[in-house]
């Protein structure tokens, strides 16, 4: 697979050799700031490779650019496939590089005969958020507090891990419709207008809590740039961490799920913002996939 790109060749195939093996290790490096303990290693690749984990890496003229790695799992009584990490070198995130290797990780698994891949991404990260609600369709009716510890060395991870654990149904018609469209959503813009706020920017910039489940949505905005928030301003990044863990939490134990992501101007500022559907009223192609996520928690 080739993708022409801002003047170079971007081609996506499969990871393979030491040498291929060792840039992915100095690529975590780049992309997270890890340390060598914090780093998936070679021998640990090489052997979830043989047994069927998926490793693909986009290269630009013969140079890593970017990657991504999952392997199979077992959830809930059923075999998935559990997609542990993607990277992009800064220099390439413009390149939609990390759309392009999702639908390739998905080739490989549906080739396995598994339908199913699930991953973690912190629901502060908006870019991250926007690649994988809208672009994706992917839900999630998980949200895990610190789930790698309260820290790492990544300077990511410096006010907690929290991730949502996200679902993508690779061959649900949610799904196919969402890349049919180039990742695109058909909805011109998220029906807010109505919808309850849980947590919301305030003309300071700080997170606003409210008290708001009732009806069939609820809203959670975050800060468009956190990382820039969390350089700038830890403490106040800090607090939107503690906000948005309580909204998430106290939404999905209300049997909410998370199931669109997009942004809003707040104040003068740019928000993103999620939107969350009570399960029992979901529906169209939206309620056929809750009702798989759904019926793999019972």
């Amino acid at each position: 697979m080739t993708d022409s790109t801002a003047g170079s060749t971007i081609v996506i195939r499969d990871i393979e050799g030491v040498s291929d093996l060792r840039g992915v290790e100095a690529l975590q490096k780049e992309a997270w700031g890890s340390d060598d303990l914090d780093v998936v290693p070679l021998t640990l690749l090489v052997a979830s490779r043989a047994v069927g984990a998926t490793l693909i890496g986009a290269y630009d003229h013969g140079t890593l650019v970017g990657f991504v790695y999952g392997f199979t799992g077992y959830e809930h009584g059923e075999v998935t496939h559990h997609s542990h990490m993607l990277a992009v070198k800064p220099a390439y995130r413009s390149h939609k590089l990390g759309f392009k290797l999702k639908l390739a990780q998905r080739q490989r698994v549906l080739a396995q005969d598994i339908t199913r891949i699930t991953w973690t991404f912190d629901p502060l990260q908006s870019l991250n958020a926007h690649l994988n609600f809208s672009k994706l369709g992917v839900v999630s009716d998980t949200y895990k507090t610190n789930f790698y510890g309260e820290a790492t060395s990544s300077f990511l991870h410096q006010i907690g891990t929290d991730r949502l654990w996200v679902t993508w149904l690779l061959d649900s018609q949610r799904v196919r419709e969402r890349l049919q469209d180039g990742g695109v959503k058909k909805k011109e813009q998220l029906a807010l207008a109505d919808v309850p706020v849980l947590v919301r920017v305030s003309s300071g910039g700080v997170p606003e809590s409210f008290e708001n489940f009732a009806g069939p949505h609820l809203a959670i905005e975050i800060p468009w740039d956190f990382n820039m928030l969390q350089r700038r301003q830890p403490d106040l990044a800090l607090a939107w961490r503690k906000a948005t863990r309580l909204a998430f939490t106290r939404a999905m134990d209300s049997k909410y799920l998370v199931e669109e992501f997009g942004s809003v101007t707040r104040n003068d500022r740019q928000a993103g913002v999620y939107l969350l559907t009570l399960r029992e009223v979901s529906s169209g192609t939206l309620g056929s996939t809750v009702s798989q996520v759904a019926s793999s928690r019972s």
